[in-house]
């Protein structure tokens, strides 16, 4: 009997596995509320150092360190509030020994680059956001 329901088990993870569309990946999770996001804030003076000095980068306008400061930033994650693509442009945070980009970042929405509507700061690789309080 334990024999025959190994078989059905096995035999249905793989016929899950055939019908799903090469290179899928599921969605990533969606969170109950973008809002949530929006509520965890961080005062600018709470930044690191560089992240203080990005932040007055990006209301200068640059220039930036780093080729993908300004590009679009996707929000696949979807904790920032959704809004058109192209809305949102991240800029790194250098991280102090690194000799790559690392995982910090500040996220900026708006229609005006040198104003955003709103700034959000991440430690930890949009895993999760903070919104920065001039």
């Amino acid at each position: 009997m334990r024999g025959l329901v190994s078989k059905l088990v096995l035999t249905g993870l793989l016929s899950w596995l055939v019908c799903l569309p090469l290179g899928a990946e599921a969605p990533p999770p969606r969170p109950a509320s973008s809002a949530k996001a929006a509520s965890a804030l961080v005062s600018l003076a709470d930044l690191p150092p560089q992240g203080v000095e990005t932040y007055r980068l990006i209301l200068k306008g640059g220039p930036f360190p780093f080729e993908k400061d300004g590009t679009v930033f996707g929000n696949r994650e979807r904790l920032l509030p959704l809004h058109p693509r192209g809305y949102c442009r991240e800029y790194t945070v250098p991280t102090p020994g690194l000799s790559h980009r690392g995982k910090r970042r500040i996220v900026c929405g708006g229609t005006v680059r040198l104003a955003p509507d709103a700034c959000y700061y991440t430690a930890d690789h949009y895993a999760s956001f903070r919104r920065i309080a001039p």
